[in-house]
């Protein structure tokens, strides 16, 4: 609890770089997450260059490009109603590459987020579903 309340009282001060540093922690424990327990690499193996890449890419890219589309699309879409839920949800879904596996969990994780979430918490939710995502899609990357 305390971990949690340090957590608010830092996204209150600070929220980008706080939702940057969220972002590209979790990308990069996905990217652990999918060389040790999905692929089962042991330290030895551990392929430290691409966890950092997963972690350069949270902090350059997701964190900065999804928390700014959550305010774009808060913006556009205000309030927390169903529906306003449902309009965020939908018009979040435009990853062609990834789009039928992304069908699988993200409407669900979104309409939740877009309904129960304050916005300054929603990349924090994200990114924390978006461990077993990355976890996921780095396996897919790198399988051999």
């Amino acid at each position: 609890m305390a971990l949690w309340r340090a957590y608010q009282r830092a996204l209150a001060a600070h929220p980008w770089k706080v939702q940057v540093l969220t972002a590209g922690s979790l990308m990069g424990l996905g990217d652990i997450i999918s060389q040790q327990l999905v692929e089962r690499r042991g330290l030895q193996e551990h392929q430290r260059g691409r966890t950092l890449t997963m972690v350069s890419l949270g902090c350059g890219f997701v964190g900065p490009v999804v928390g700014g589309w959550y305010k774009v699309l808060d913006r556009f879409i205000p309030g927390t109603t169903k529906v306003d839920a449902l309009k965020k949800m939908l018009l979040d879904q435009d990853y062609p590459d990834a789009l039928i596996t992304n069908y699988y969990l993200w409407p669900a994780v979104q309409l939740a987020n877009f309904y129960l979430v304050p916005l300054h918490y929603r990349l924090a939710v994200v990114q924390c579903v978006a461990v077993i995502w990355n976890s996921y899609l780095s396996w897919k990357a790198h399988r051999l």
